[in-house]
C-alpha cells in the first residue's frame, strides 16, 4: 500500500502544477499514484481523504466544494483540493 508521505508530495506536486486558481480531484492523485487500474487507485481514495484534511489543517490546501472551501473535520462527500495562495 501507498504510505501517507507520497500521498502528500503527490498531492502538493500535483495542486502546485495546476496553480492557485485550479484545483484537482483526489483520483488524480490516486491514479498518478496507483496507475490506470482502478483495483489499485480507488483503495488510495479513503488515505487520500485523510490526506487531504490532515494537509488543510496543516494551511497547505483548501479542500473545496461547489468551488467554496470546506472545513476539515466535517466536509463529506465529492470535493476538490486546490494549492493555498
Amino acid at each position: 500500500m501507498t504510505d501517507r508521505d507520497t500521498l502528500i508530495r503527490a498531492t502538493l506536486d500535483l495542486t502546485k502544477q495546476r496553480g492557485p486558481d485550479k484545483t484537482i480531484c483526489p483520483s488524480e492523485v490516486a491514479r498518478h499514484i496507483g496507475g490506470a487500474d482502478e483495483r489499485t487507485w480507488r483503495p488510495l481514495m479513503g488515505p487520500m481523504r485523510e490526506v487531504a484534511a490532515e494537509l488543510a489543517k496543516a494551511g497547505k490546501i483548501d479542500i473545496k466544494k461547489g468551488g467554496e472551501v470546506v472545513d476539515p473535520d466535517t466536509f463529506s462527500g465529492i470535493y476538490r483540493i486546490a494549492i493555498k495562495d
